[in-house]
């Protein structure tokens, strides 16, 4: 593999005017699709194989036309002091309202608070439910437009009017917090490679990796039914692999520039080394997104490919496009050590590469007291993880959002009208088609479940047409993602076991409040799986980089030491409250069900790209001969600043996103950063160094027969040493 990476290096080196114009075509062509393409909303959500969605299938099939996958609003009105919603102004304004927003092309019914219940009992506050024919994602701007103008109309008559539901769910914005991560990118990459231009290449090339990615995202938005969620968590992996991987290709540059090779040559080594470990690195994100199919999600599964797809850009990028625009810079990118006058270049650079750095003096450390540094590591991360066993899992709801919303007033105003429960209603459906008597199985369900503990209310049963299906709607008395509510969803389903058995009915359980449980669950039920299958492909493609077995085992348990200290500052943060003020969270609650999974998979794709990083440098001094604690310290003096600084770059553009106005992008973007932090410089820092040095030869055992077995891919560029003529090869690489 080296071989042919250093060839393709030079090939893009040479010929880049055709590399260049390849990716800037390439990147009109996604610009043009995505600028021509219908906006992404927010993508259609489903669990197949759960009793939630059997239920809201089994909705969409009794109850024609009632549209259960429609977007619905909740217009909340709220009396003046003094004042009820039924005195007869009020009570105007209202059916003004709602006539007004019953006359909305899209809207499928509005019901009066007057004639269905929607008033509490104190008379303050008032409710009308609006469901509309189309889902959030397809409903039309001038819908959106009608139902704010209804809202504010109703607020100029004096009410106080706010409005929930998914109708008005907007596409999340990301702010300018983003713009600052990259502008600490930037910051970082000038300081490590020592020049503005030099640092100036990893950005514009991951700019143009995630521009194609999130384009592409965009123009198949409609098609695909991916969601807005899924462009911002692709650029958000994108943008920050992206930059690392070329940080890596363009760092090995120099150093191949300061033993004094041409640049071309330079160009081709640092792509046949560097790139190679660039492939393993991007295989291993790609794999563990990728893996994310095996919950069968629909929603979790796009936006894992969409994610990896633009990892897998950014590999190819680094790979062409960096070599490209390096035979573009010419002498203005400098070899190691040196600086741009700019920056200070040429004043005391002799004394200074004379010194040992800071990674050659920090693994010189380690490698005298390896066993501290290790339980000093360990226990760390240990204490960190200590918060992530009290998790609790939910999904973001109205309540998550900031109280600046009017989501969240509504959903505070039904609290206080209604009860906490009224936000998260239960729709019990009721199958009697087998049934011998269909209205006595109704009944006896509506009263099996009035006797259930933690109720508010049950709604009497409403049959369809046909007579055979009906639905019930039971209010709890907590909230939606509180534990109560969950254990009144299992307690109805256990009753509905039992009126199978009596009758052949068969009683489910749907909603927004039951979806959410089921995917909770589900999501617990696929983690274990999921590990096996990612950790255990990952392991045996560390084995032939690596080729030893310890390696990859202290690779993987360092991963689980990591996310684990990461879960927990999540639960610690957003579950507990502890610097809630400083991270925006105004409400704490569940965690989201998806975090664990999908942190899970991104963090050991990343975790795996430092490894491999840092680790294949150790290995290649080892390999050339070095006793292997002196190879570490030889590894670190190489590699330890450019890992140094992607885990900054990374943890940049991750915080950036704590910034979003969606709870879920926040809470991921403030998990990736913490475990970003712990892996790259506690896990691979710390621990990584210590365990190599103890373990000494043994780390890079091997059995014959498997050393036998696995294939060479040579990442270390051992085959680059006895090279022939370049020349000859570049001529090989045009014919193929």
């Amino acid at each position: 593999m080296a071989t042919f990476l250093y060839r393709l290096g030079r090939f893009a080196f040479r010929r880049r005017h055709f590399v260049a114009l390849f990716w800037v075509a390439l990147l009109a062509l996604a610009g043009a699709g995505a600028a021509g393409a219908p906006a992404a909303g927010n993508s259609s959500f489903s669990i197949p194989g759960t009793e939630a969605q059997k239920a809201f299938d089994l909705l969409e099939e009794r109850f024609p036309g009632s549209s259960a996958d429609g977007a619905t609003a909740r217009v909340v009105f709220k009396a003046p002091d003094g004042q009820k919603m039924t005195d007869a102004g009020n009570k105007a304004t209202v059916q003004d309202t709602v006539d007004a927003l019953a006359g909305g092309s899209e809207v499928a019914r509005v019901t009066d608070p007057y004639q269905g219940g929607g008033v509490s009992e104190d008379g303050g506050i008032a409710y009308a439910s609006v469901t509309y024919e189309v889902s959030g994602m397809e409903l039309e701007e001038t819908s959106r437009e009608a139902l704010e103008t209804a809202a504010q109309d109703a607020r100029d008559a004096g009410l106080t009017v706010e409005i929930g539901g998914d109708a008005l769910q907007a596409v999340p914005e990301t702010g300018t917090a983003e713009i600052i991560g990259i502008g600490i990118a930037a910051i970082v990459l000038v300081i490590t490679l020592g020049s503005l231009l030099a640092a100036g290449l990893p950005l514009l090339t991951a700019i143009v990796g995630v521009g194609i990615g999130v384009a592409s995202i965009t123009a198949l938005a409609s098609t695909l039914d991916l969601g807005s969620t899924t462009s911002i968590l692709a650029s958000m992996i994108g943008l920050a692999v992206g930059i690392d991987y070329a940080l890596f290709v363009v760092s090995r540059y120099r150093a191949e520039l300061a033993e004094g090779r041409e640049r071309e040559e330079a160009a081709g080594r640092a792509v046949g080394t560097a790139g190679s470990a660039v492939v393993f690195a991007g295989l291993t994100v790609v794999i563990a997104l990728v893996g994310l199919s095996v919950v069968n999600i629909p929603m979790l599964t796009k936006m894992g490919i969409a994610a990896a797809a633009t990892v897998a850009i950014a590999v190819l990028i680094a790979l062409t496009l960096i070599p490209a625009l390096l035979g573009y810079a010419g002498r203005r990118v400098r070899p190691a050590g040196e600086k741009s006058k700019l920056l200070g270049g040429g004043r005391g650079g002799e004394q200074k590469a004379q010194r040992p750095n800071m990674g050659t003096r920090w693994a010189s450390f380690v490698v005298r007291r390896p066993l501290a540094v290790l339980l000093l590591g360990v226990v760390g991360l240990g204490a960190a993880a200590i918060p992530a066993a009290s998790l609790e899992l939910g999904l973001p709801d109205d309540g998550s959002q900031p109280t600046s919303t009017t989501q969240r007033r509504g959903y505070d105003l039904l609290s206080e009208g209604f009860g906490p429960g009224f936000n998260g209603p239960l729709v019990v459906v009721v199958d009697a088609k087998d049934s011998a008597d269909p209205q006595a199985v109704f009944e006896q369900a509506g009263e099996e479940i009035k006797g259930l503990d933690n109720i508010v209310d049950v709604a009497p049963a409403q049959p369809n047409k046909a007579g055979d299906t009906a639905t019930i709607t039971v209010i709890p008395d907590a909230k939606p993602s509180s534990v109560t509510t969950e254990d009144l969803v299992h307690d109805i389903r256990d009753a509905g076991a039992g009126i199978k058995a009596d009758t052949d009915a068969e009683v489910l359980v749907t909603g927004a409040t039951a979806m959410n449980i089921d995917v909770s669950q589900k999501l617990n039920d696929a983690l274990v799986p999921y590990l096996v299958l990612v950790v255990g492909l990952a392991f045996l493609l560390l084995i032939v980089v690596f080729r030893s077995i310890l390696v990859p085992l202290k690779a993987a348990l360092g991963f689980l030491l990591s996310v684990l200290a990461a879960l927990g500052a999540v639960v610690a943060v957003y579950q507990w409250g502890w610097l809630s003020g400083l991270m925006g969270v105004e409400e704490t609650g569940p965690i989201m069900s998806m975090m664990p999974i999908f942190m899970v998979g991104v963090v050991f794709g990343l975790a795996m790209d430092y490894e491999v990083f840092l680790v294949t440098r150790i290995r290649e001094a080892y390999v050339h001969g070095e006793k292997p604690r002196q190879a570490v310290v030889t590894g670190f003096r190489y590699s330890a600043r450019v890992v140094t600084a992607a885990a900054v770059i990374m943890m940049a553009v991750f915080a950036g996103f704590i910034g979003s106005s969606d709870s879920m992008v926040r809470m991921i973007g403030f998990g990736l950063a913490v475990a970003v932090l712990f892996d790259a410089f506690v896990v691979r820092m710390a621990i990584v160094p210590a365990v190599l040095a103890l373990l000494g030869t043994k780390a890079w055992w091997l059995p014959k027969w498997l050393d036998r077995a696995l294939p060479n891919v040579d990442v270390e560029g051992e085959s680059l040493s006895a090279h022939g003529d370049p020349k000859d090869e570049d001529k090989e690489l045009v014919r193929v």
